[in-house]
């Protein structure tokens, strides 16, 4: 058996340290080390997305990548989407989408496709249907046709929005919409 190798990554806002074969994919550190079983596995191969994650900003396919690699690194799992700054009460804007716009049914993929919109609205914060579309082309869903899974997307693109609209350089707008 290969030796361990210790390593510290930063998961859901949490600095985590781990020993892990060198071997070890990123998805099982994630789910039997820190026990986030959101992140899904689905194919093992990277051709479904179910295991997506947000790594230093971009999402990846957990699946693909070993834990090793991720040294260093800030991991945002779907469990950790709640205490981002972008959250309300209880839900991020992407997982209130999912819920207001149905866009899961037997709710395999939504993790992964959480993840990849997140990943989506940061780099673009106003997406396309199109690009949202391309945005989540690496991720499989058997049961939605994806209609949905776009409009939770635009959904959540909206209520961002709608929370960056309501300040101006970080000072409240008045109800009129000017800059106070």
């Amino acid at each position: 058996m290969p030796a361990e190798k210790a390593i510290t990554i930063t998961v859901n806002g949490t600095e985590r340290e781990l020993s892990v074969e060198p071997r070890k994919l990123l998805v099982h550190a994630i789910r039997e080390d820190l026990d986030l079983t959101g992140t899904h596995i689905g194919c093992d191969t990277g051709n479904c997305g179910a295991c997506t994650v947000v790594k230093d900003g971009e999402a990846i396919k957990s699946c693909l990548q070993f834990a090793v690699q991720a040294d260093g690194s800030e991991v945002t799992t779907v469990e950790g989407m709640a205490d981002l700054p972008d959250a309300g009460e209880d839900l991020h804007p992407i997982q209130e989408g999912f819920k207001e716009e149905h866009g899961l049914q037997c709710g395999f993929c939504t993790p992964g496709m959480i993840m990849t919109g997140k990943a989506l609205l940061d780099r673009n914060p106003a997406p396309t249907d199109e690009e949202i579309r391309e945005g989540i082309s690496g991720n499989l869903c058997r049961c939605t046709g994806y209609h949905n899974i776009v409009d939770a997307i635009q959904y959540a693109s909206a209520e961002l929005g709608d929370a960056e609209a309501a300040t101006d350089g970080g000072r409240p707008r008045d109800p009129g919409g000017e800059a106070e």
